[in-house]
Parts: structure tokens; sequence; C-alpha cells
């Protein structure tokens, strides 16, 4: 019960963090789907603290609850979305346990498989192969963006084990 607890919270804060991220575009709108990824803080954070099991959980319901909050279930966005959040997680996890990155390794490799879910998903679903172009930008601003992250939720792991530990002395 304390896990699922955990998880739900989780799933709040994440879709608290990725409501509050879209109200403020990056760069005034300039290059479309451009975002800080605040949301990733928590799945990041699932990754490493639960499992991948429950960082894909996390992340198919933060998809579909933003979708019904904000951009419309089953719209153009929603399975933007959908698509970046599955393929951020499964190359955070695959980082994580194979190339043995630090989190903020792995939190750049997510980054960067998020922005090209996103653009796979646009050229597939609008039939515009020209969207390839905003690729090289997403992935200029995935470096930054993914260290940002990671080095967020490198600091929340490190207070949440510590807090652990006090916990359950």
């Amino acid at each position: 019960m304390k896990k699922f607890t955990r998880l739900s919270m989780l799933l709040a804060l994440s879709v608290a963090l990725n409501v509050i991220e879209t109200s403020l575009p990056l760069l005034n709108g300039y290059i479309p789907g451009l975002r800080l990824g605040l949301a990733n803080i928590v799945t990041l954070f699932i990754i490493y603290q639960f499992s991948f099991k429950d960082a894909l959980y996390i992340g198919i319901l933060r998809v579909f609850l933003v979708g019904i909050l904000r951009t419309g279930i089953f719209s153009t966005t929603f399975f933007f979305s959908l698509t970046g959040v599955l393929l951020s997680i499964i190359s955070m996890y695959f980082a994580k346990k194979y190339l043995k990155l630090s989190i903020i390794g792995v939190s750049v490799i997510g980054s960067i498989a998020h922005s090209t879910g996103q653009v796979l998903a646009s050229i597939l679903i609008l039939q515009m192969s020209s969207m390839i172009y905003y690729l090289p930008w997403l992935l200029l601003f995935s470096i930054p963006t993914g260290i940002l992250v990671g080095l967020i939720c490198k600091q929340l792991v490190k207070f949440y084990e510590r807090n652990l530990l006090v916990e359950n002395f």
C-alpha cells in the first residue's frame, strides 16, 4: 500500500509539472514541442527508486491524464507525447541497465529519445517528412535540458535515500 501511495503521489506531481510546463513556452514557442521536461524528473526518479515497469505505467498514465486535462485524449499531441514517453522510458532503462551511465547521462539519453520519438510520431501521423528538420534543434536543446533534469533528479534521489534510511530506523 505504501508503494501504491507513493507512486500515486508521483503521478500527481508529474501531471502537475507537465501542466505547469506547457503553460510556459520555452523560447517563446519558436520551436514547437520544445520543453524543459520537468515531468521527466519524476519518471527518472521512478526508474531509479522503483522499477522500469512502474515508470512505464506512470508515464503512460501521465500522458492519458494530461490528455484528458489539456491536450485532448487521442489528439495528435497526445500521440506525440505517448511516443516520446515510451521511447524515453525504454531508452533510459536500457541506458541505466546496460551502459551503466550516471543518472545525468541516463537523463540526457531519455531527453534525446523523447525528442526523437516525438519527431518520428509527427512524421508518421502528419505524413510530413519535413518534420525531420525540427530534430536537430530539439536534439540541441535535449542535452542541456537532460542535464538539468538529471541534476535535479540526482539530488532528489539522494534526499529520498537519506530520508528513507532515517524512516527505517
